[in-house]
């Protein structure tokens, strides 16, 4: 099995730009006891296959909210949600739960790994939730890893990787189960500046094969590299466009010094 993702010009023609994120008119609350907090007002937004979308706004701006209803961890009290053409706005907890392991890859600023695992192993537990046996759980990690440049690493505990080396398992673990969105919130909020920007230019390198990345961040410097950023601001997107000018990661860390990549 392969766990390569589907361009347009390995087909020989242009595929359609069509949603995979589709938010209709969304609104979420919040009761806090005798007050009503109106986290989301109103939202419609869509991302297309294949974009890379930077989502930014102050604490308490709605964007947290807003990604934990895309990644079908809670659901809008109204509107709709259309994940690869399906209506995800009223699934129960337990359908969610099914969208989310075969759609939806996830990394969070703490990489969330397992510390008596290896990488490999780390990076196969989703998989477990999958339809494969145990040699197609094992290849689908392997080539996960080689995605991120860690196929020598795959035998490594966390404790003996670096930051960087760490959050790159996190990403070979979103990956393995071949998500339709990587959703990445915070992902270089715990890493030194050369390596926020490898990371960064691991996403560049899945997003120019087709894969859709949202990625939530509060910083300028990161979200630049984004093809497009959505600013939110009291539960409202002020602000979507694209950016012209996105520099690549790669050629950004040729002007950039060494740093030890060891733990």
């Amino acid at each position: 099995m392969s766990i390569a993702l589907q361009t347009s010009g390995e087909t020989g023609h242009e595929l359609p730009s069509q949603p995979v994120i589709s938010v209709l008119d969304l609104h979420k609350y919040y009761e806090l006891g005798e007050t009503r907090v109106h986290a989301l007002r109103g939202l419609s937004v869509e991302v297309t296959r294949g974009e890379f979308v930077a989502v930014m706004g102050a604490s308490g701006s709605g964007k947290s909210t807003f990604m934990n209803i895309l990644g079908c961890l809670d659901r809008p009290s109204s509107g709709r949600y259309y994940l690869n053409g399906t209506d995800v706005s009223s699934l129960d907890k337990r359908e969610l739960a099914a969208i989310r392991n075969r759609h939806i890859g996830f990394v969070f600023q703490g990489f969330n790994l397992l510390a008596r695992t290896t990488a490999l192993e780390n990076v196969e537990l989703p998989t477990l939730y999958a339809n494969l046996n145990k040699h197609q759980r094992a290849q689908a990690a392997e080539e996960a890893l080689v995605m991120v440049g860690l196929a020598d690493r795959s035998k490594h505990f966390p404790s003996q990787l670096s930051g960087g080396q760490q959050q790159r398992v996190a990403i070979a673990r979103a990956l393995v189960n071949h998500p339709a969105i990587l959703l990445a919130d915070e992902p270089t909020g715990n890493l030194d500046s050369r390596t926020a920007v490898e990371v960064i230019e691991i996403l560049q390198k899945l997003n120019d094969r087709g894969l859709t990345i949202v990625l939530v961040t509060h910083e300028p410097d990161i979200a630049q590299f984004a093809k497009r950023s959505i600013l939110f601001r009291d539960g409202k997107i002020r602000r979507d466009e694209l950016n012209q000018e996105c520099p690549r990661a790669a050629d950004i860390l040729q002007n950039m010094p060494q740093i030890d990549d060891e733990p």
